[in-house]
């Protein structure tokens, strides 16, 4: 690669937020004892809100996005990353306080890297990415908490999604009966089937407001939405059930009751993927390596290159994209 490289900066200016494409070099890179050569990133929900603007998820100006990548190590003063490791990181502040994913080169903390696994390549990991790494924790939660597949059905909320997507895909693979909840049943039904799902609902059915406890349907439950469709997946959880909540599509706020808890014994585990400590991480992603079809994976996947990432930035947070997007940084 040449001494300078390709990248997406957001900056702040009297008129609001702008997002401009430019060539930089290492100078303009931020503090880190490794420099991974990105080959690929993607699009989470929280990138969406990055670069609209339409949250305050950027902390520092200018900030290249991205909350993902996957590619090699360059150069590294870390003891456990040496030059031409395949390295992925996801979380820890990058796309927020740190230099992102939407550049052909980045400088972290060695720290935040975890070796990509046998397996899969730095571009399956980034089909995977947050989203898919964050299923995989809500179904270790899942597991944790006692849900096994014999237990009963486990509902999928905003199945369609990069999160519900996986999430449905990992746990048909598991044994469980997933149920997947979606706003677009008619044209994705289908593709949920395809998954692995065992039966679809409307999103209408746990969107709006709701009985404090009603009857029981589930035995668990992968909840990527908040707000009234969290509160309804918690009021219909049967005994001792557990539902691990992961994102806030519809809303942060949780219109919920306490009766769910303290007459059937509901478990609300939350299930945070930024600051998870490395040994989970590295855990997670062996597993995604062994036990994600990736088949699957590449049906859910569609791929882009960073001049799509504008225009992908608002069809995410409008629910109009499926599944994962990959995005070729060199491309």
């Amino acid at each position: 690669m040449s001494d300078t490289f390709r990248a997406l900066r957001v900056h702040k200016t009297d008129a609001g937020q702008e997002t401009r494409f430019e060539d930089l070099t290492a100078a303009d890179l931020m503090d880190g004892d490794v420099v991974v050569r990105v080959e690929f990133s993607t699009v989470n929900f929280k990138d969406g809100l990055a670069l609209t603007g339409r949250s305050p998820v950027v902390r520092v100006w200018p900030l290249i996005p991205g909350i993902d990548f996957a590619g090699e190590v360059e150069s590294s003063s870390h003891p456990e990353f040496k030059a031409g490791d395949k390295v992925v990181l996801n979380g820890w502040g990058v796309g927020e306080t740190h230099h992102g994913g939407y550049a052909q080169k980045a400088r972290v903390k060695g720290d935040w890297l975890v070796k990509l696994p046998a397996g899969l390549t730095t571009e399956q990991a980034m089909a995977i990415g947050t989203a898919g790494y964050t299923a995989m924790l809500c179904v270790m939660g899942l597991e944790k908490g006692g849900v096994t597949p014999d237990k009963g059905e486990v509902v999928v909320t905003g199945a369609a999604g990069g999160v519900g997507s996986v999430a449905v895909a990992l746990l048909a693979g598991l044994g469980y009966r997933v149920v997947a909840s979606t706003g677009r049943k008619d044209t994705e039904g289908d593709y949920l089937r395809g998954l692995g799902a065992a039966d679809l609902i409307d999103r209408n059915e746990l969107s709006g407001p709701g009985r404090p406890l009603a009857r029981e349907r589930w035995a668990g439950a992968v909840d990527a939405v908040g707000s009234h469709t969290l509160a309804n997946v918690l009021s219909q959880t049967r005994y001792g059930g557990v539902v691990t909540a992961c994102g806030l599509a519809q809303g942060m706020d949780l219109p919920a009751s306490v009766a769910p808890f303290i007459l059937r014994g509901v478990t609300l585990m939350g299930v945070d993927s930024v600051m998870r400590p490395k040994a989970d991480r590295a855990a997670a992603w062996g597993r995604l390596a062994r036990e994600l079809d990736l088949d699957k994976l590449d049906a859910m996947t569609s791929k882009a290159a960073l001049g799509d990432l504008p225009r992908l930035a608002g069809e995410i947070l409008d629910g109009k994209v499926r599944g994962r997007m990959v995005i070729d940084v060199n491309g």
